[in-house]
């Protein structure tokens, strides 16, 4: 059988797509793989802060348009990327074992948060990394930072920012990891839903793609995600204030369940409201965090970002 992947263009998308690749044909050595590169519209627009252009469907889009049309079978996605509902017809055909979920920091002198000159330059073009930084400390300037991650650590190294802040996951899976001056440990720096995992797309009604896709999926990292996600729907969807959300399997006597850390924030960081509990549903358990988020004053938050 000949399988055929959608894939953005940048080398974290492409080793992304091998990975996957890689590992079903570990399962299904006859299987005929292939890459179909689309370029989306975050990939396009560089010159612009991601706020400016985001929305839902940034960087998958275009993908899920070839998904639709039968054009190809599957779309490797970072989940952190993908809106929270699929559109009818698509499905998350699996979520294989996630990988480093925290954010690090890069700086050409060395520096970590805690030793950063006052007002310093830090590139990030997050709005929930600008408000966890802020946060901490209120003095530093956040700057856009654009571009692959290739592209992004190359601009730490050569000064053009006192540091940068860029998810682990990419630093690790290309080997870029060396020059990370500092891991930010989740009390600082909480991730974006979904961070670290990789989602691969397909039609709902395609059972042999999703027969073969199964082999990939990972039960413990599909509820952790699914709760973070889920805590995120609860709030909007696609809400464009700083939202984050962790999650994690604990095993309670012979009964595992999911405990989940949720963040909402201004994006000057002056407000932070943070929510916690566990669960045995991913679903209920977000769900119920969020409201208890609202509750607390996120409400405010959002209204206010969306006058």
């Amino acid at each position: 059988m000949k399988i055929s992947f959608a894939t953005r263009p940048s080398t974290l998308a492409r080793w992304q797509t091998a990975w996957v690749i890689q590992s079903l044909k570990s399962t299904w050595p006859e299987l005929d793989c292939e890459e179909q590169v689309i370029t989306t519209h975050g990939d396009r627009v560089l010159d612009k802060p991601l706020p400016e252009i985001g929305g839902k469907g940034l960087f998958t889009q275009e993908l899920e348009s070839e998904l639709l049309q039968g054009h190809v079978h599957a779309a490797v996605h970072s989940l952190k990327d993908l809106p929270v509902e699929n559109p009818p017809g698509l499905i998350i055909g699996a979520v294989p074992i996630r990988a480093e979920v925290r954010d690090a920091l890069i700086s050409a002198n060395g520096y970590t948060i805690e030793s950063l000159p006052e007002n310093a330059q830090v590139g990030t073009s997050s709005l929930r990394r600008a408000a966890q930084l802020l946060n901490l400390r209120p003095d530093l300037c956040i700057e856009p930072l654009r571009g692959n991650v290739d592209t992004r650590v190359r601009k730490a190294l050569e000064g053009r920012y006192d540091a940068v802040v860029l998810a682990g996951a990419g630093l690790n899976r290309l080997e870029l990891d060396q020059f990370v001056t500092q891991w930010l440990p989740l009390e600082v720096m909480l991730p974006a839903p979904g961070q670290g995992a990789l989602a691969v797309q397909c039609r709902a009604d395609d059972l042999e793609t999703l027969r073969l896709l199964s082999t990939l999926e990972d039960p413990a990292t599909r509820a952790a995600t699914m709760a973070e996600r889920s805590f995120l729907f609860g709030l909007g969807g696609g809400c464009a204030v700083p939202v984050a959300a962790y999650a994690c399997l604990e095993q309670d006597n012979a009964q595992p369940s999911i405990r989940l850390q949720g963040l909402v924030a201004s994006p000057d960081g002056k407000c932070v409201i943070r929510v916690q509990g566990a669960g045995a549903d991913p679903y209920a358990l977000g769900i119920h965090l969020a409201q208890d988020a609202l509750v607390q004053g996120a409400s405010e938050i959002l209204l206010m970002k969306a006058r």
